[in-house]
């Protein structure tokens, strides 16, 4: 490891000497938790950093180490995998971000001012702000941040974030970053606390396979949640979940009476990539409880490009269209390119106008309330009342009686207002 991994041009860097007491390094948090430092996120005060107390104004009556003390106290240790236990001093109040998920925990949790960098920032920042429009009170604005898809490690020391919310495992398998890297910024910047991985149950790389947990959406906010020192707003964003998920159990169709479906993504009609809906991971937390039937059977693997004669084989009964919600995207243009095709305009979802916009599969707890909605209305619409057919805008203005969850309560949530 680099001699700069603990101290930089000669001094300690302010989050060692200020807010977490130089505890939090990689070296000591990665060691060993990648196979078992991923328990039930519940800390100890065991773990919580001290300080030696050297400093010329000490005084004999102890009071330096009664603060110190103090500052212990006030620590609390979260725990994720594949990094472990982190143990902070405060909670934090800037967020690095590398995907989408994490941005949105970060928002819901009252961090969404304090998100320092994220991928394709502008182009999320206007997707989300078409559903933060129905958010009361609420506000957003990700325009012009740091676009961190491939982030620089300098560019992380310029952005002094108080935590990383992305996950090293993934990480390390892009060029330029290896473990040595993750564990400098860990130690010299703030730690990381983040996991991607489970967006699909994706395979960790190399020394991360050992003990890696894929988690649920809900289950890795619980813990982004403690990280921040935010039980009480997480347990209420989660109470609202439950509500919605009780009504759409209540009310969906038996099995055998519900539509094929099938997700799509496609710039052009060149290359369209298909995406089943109920397979494992947190890309599919919005359609998997809605369970409706895979047009394709089994016989197109999620993320393939196909064709409109894939699709016609298939013959959904529903298209959902990803990406359709961002500001900059063609809904009427895309639905154009079926109708007017020969082949594409003898789908059914076609012919029966049941294509429909979505959002992000990288989702965190607020786009994934909207867009549990918003699909439960499109696939069953009798149930669930109708989507109104959507080209651009924000997201619709659903009737109060015909929404599936409180918009008040959880604007009021993010903004604190418990």
């Amino acid at each position: 490891m680099d001699t700069n991994d603990t101290i930089r041009d000669g001094t300690a860097t302010r989050r060692e000497t200020i807010k977490y007491g130089g505890t939090v390094a990689l070296g000591g948090l990665l060691a060993g938790c990648v196979g078992g430092g991923d328990g039930d996120g519940s800390g100890s005060s065991d773990a919580a950093p001290t300080e030696n107390s050297t400093d010329d104004d000490s005084t004999e009556d102890g009071s330096d180490e009664s603060d110190s003390e103090d500052e212990a106290d006030e620590s609390y240790t979260a725990s994720i995998s594949p990094v472990g236990d982190v143990t902070f001093e405060s909670p934090p109040e800037t967020v690095f971000t590398r995907l989408t998920h994490h941005a949105d925990m970060a928002f819901a949790l009252g961090r969404g001012d304090g998100i320092t960098a994220m991928h394709a920032p502008d182009y999320y920042d206007g997707l989300w702000n078409q559903y933060v429009e129905r958010l009361p009170g609420v506000s957003l604005d990700w325009s012009g941040l740091y676009s961190s898809w491939e982030p620089d490690k300098e560019k992380l020391y310029d952005l002094d974030s108080d935590v990383h919310l992305a996950d090293p495992a993934w990480l390390t398998q892009l060029e330029g970053w290896e473990r040595e890297d993750v564990d400098e910024i860990a130690e010299n910047v703030s730690p990381w606390f983040g996991n991607s991985l489970s967006d699909r149950h994706q395979e960790p790389a190399g020394e991360w396979v050992d003990g890696y947990e894929y988690y649920g959406l809900w289950e890795q906010f619980e813990r982004v949640a403690e990280a921040f020192d935010e039980r009480e707003r997480y347990e209420a964003l989660a109470a609202v979940r439950e509500e919605l998920l009780s009504t759409v159990d209540e009310r969906l169709p038996p099995e055998e009476e519900r539509p094929t479906a099938v997700m799509i993504a496609a710039a052009d009609i060149e290359q369209i990539y298909a995406y089943t809906l109920s397979n494992p991971g947190f890309l599919t937390s919005h359609t998997r409880p809605l369970g409706p039937r895979d047009a394709f059977e089994g016989s197109v693997e999620s993320g393939s490009v196909v064709d409109f004669e894939t699709i016609l084989d298939a013959d959904p009964d529903v298209i959902l269209y990803l990406g359709g919600m961002e500001p900059g995207t063609d809904m009427a243009g895309r639905r154009t390119a079926f109708e007017e095709d020969p082949v594409g305009s003898q789908v059914a979802a076609v012919q029966n106008d049941r294509i429909h916009p979505q959002g992000a599969r990288y989702q965190g707890p607020i786009l994934n309330l909207f867009q549990i909605e918003m699909t439960a209305k499109q696939l069953y619409p009798d149930e669930f009342g109708a989507w109104p057919r959507y080209e651009s805008g924000p997201y619709p203005e659903i009737p109060a009686d015909e929404r599936l969850f409180d918009r008040q309560r959880v604007a009021d949530v993010i903004n604190g207002d418990l």
